[in-house]
């Protein structure tokens, strides 16, 4: 048989079969406005990118120079993570919350995310969430196919959970297992919760026998440097999520940890289990360079002094900024967002055609080039005026040089270092105001 008698193939490709769980499910809504603004930049637009919520600030230099030196690093480490690293994780957790772990205890993975997506699949329960909460729980249960609890919050409790919210929630079938994902400083409002607060979350926590993952990714930077671990109040079911991308700046090394109490060892197994047969371990010059980040050390505590005082007085800036507009702005402790509400002036944005929290952020990137996320992202209700705004469009390396070398942190500094975030923030509160 020639060539040219063989028939050319006919074109083939399989059929669309998606997981149920996936189909209809978009991009993170932060990343996806992070590659939007970019997309606009090259346009030519000028834009204000609040929308991604990633450090301003640099890597420490210790942390590089340790990454650099463990460059030749190229073996695969155990699966809860580097020894020593671990060691360094339960010092970080004795010095900063008076808690004692082992390095058994800790399990080391590529981002908290990563943890938190395994903790859902390996852990059999409903997933319990505040309304807003960070865009990627709900979502990860979803994939996963575990139902989700919504629990309604109030401005006059720093839209953060209650005892009585938790209560209501569980006493209907007080036996079915249940996770609570608490975030404090939190993603996306800056609440950080009061000691009083986390001791009446603990209480009707252990009555109901909750799982609680206690996200504190951005302790490091609550700005009274306070932070306090839920795990403080409930430690034999807390969960300490933590990592090094929200007070190191290295959300790109993907470095993050759970620290467990003895009487869960049996779920720590169980994920590390599965870690073995998903990422396997974490890069071994990551892990390596990031026992400085939990060692601390004088550098380590100016740098983080010295963050904290920015994020705080921009922070402030745009609680009055916004306040002063007409907003409802959630009092902000920690971290590098706000929350507004923009129902106290529905009436005129109502009368431009803006009903919903997705139109008010398309009007707002329209008109002001400031790129920000709808609360709906969030699961707040879509006709609630409300967004998400991360304070991070500015040279971090500059601001904390600028405070090493003695500047004064006032308007006048936020206005040299952080212009992109000023202009923003004031483009915002003329376009509320007109």
């Amino acid at each position: 048989m020639s060539p040219k008698d063989i028939q050319a193939p006919q074109t083939f490709a399989p059929s669309v079969q998606l997981n149920l769980n996936i189909r209809g499910l978009g991009l993170s809504a932060t990343l996806a406005i992070n590659e939007r603004s970019s997309a606009l930049m090259k346009q030519g637009r000028k834009v204000s990118k609040l929308g991604l919520g990633q450090s301003p600030f640099p890597v420490p230099d210790i942390m590089q120079k340790a990454l650099r030196d463990n460059a030749f690093q190229k073996d695969y480490l155990p699966v809860q993570g580097l020894y020593g690293l671990r060691e360094s994780i339960c010092r970080y957790l004795e010095r900063t919350q008076g808690l004692d772990f082992d390095p058994e205890d800790i399990l080391v993975g590529p981002g908290s995310k990563e943890l938190m997506f395994l903790l859902q699949l390996v852990y059999y329960g409903d997933l319990l969430i505040p309304t807003p909460s960070w865009v990627s729980y709900a979502p990860q249960a979803q994939i996963i196919g575990r139902p989700i609890r919504w629990l309604p919050t109030a401005p006059d409790t720093g839209l953060g959970v209650t005892p009585e919210v938790l209560n209501r929630a569980c006493e209907a079938d007080p036996d079915r297992p249940r996770l609570l994902i608490l975030n404090s400083p939190g993603n996306p409002t800056g609440t950080a919760y009061t000691p009083d607060q986390m001791l009446g979350i603990a209480e009707a926590a252990r009555e109901h026998r909750l799982l609680l993952l206690s996200d504190e990714i951005y302790g490091g930077v609550q700005f009274d440097g306070k932070h306090h671990s839920a795990a403080r109040y409930y430690r034999g079911g807390t969960i300490i999520s933590d990592g090094i991308s929200k007070w190191a700046g290295a959300g790109g090394w993907r470095l993050g940890f759970f620290a467990f109490p003895k009487s869960l060892t049996w779920l720590k197994d169980a994920m590390a289990t599965a870690a073995s047969e998903t990422y396997t371990s974490v890069s071994a010059p990551i892990q390596h360079a990031a026992r400085l980040a939990f060692e601390g050390g004088p550098e380590m505590e100016l740098y983080l002094t010295r963050s904290r005082q920015v994020l705080e007085a921009l922070a402030n800036f745009v609680t009055d900024q916004l306040t002063d507009a007409g907003a409802q702005v959630n009092p902000i402790r920690g971290g590098f967002y706000a929350f507004p509400n923009f129902d106290p002036i529905r009436s005129v944005l109502n009368a431009r055609g803006i009903t919903t929290s997705t139109q008010l952020c398309e009007a707002l990137l329209e008109d002001t080039g400031v790129a920000t996320l709808p609360g709906s992202a969030f699961g707040r209700p879509e006709n609630e005026l409300s967004l998400r705004l991360a304070f991070v469009d500015f040279d971090g390396e500059l601001a904390l040089r600028a405070l090493s070398e003695g500047e004064t942190l006032d308007e006048a500094f936020l206005n040299r270092h952080c212009p992109r975030v000023i202009e923003g923030i004031k483009a915002m509160a003329h376009w509320a105001r007109c």
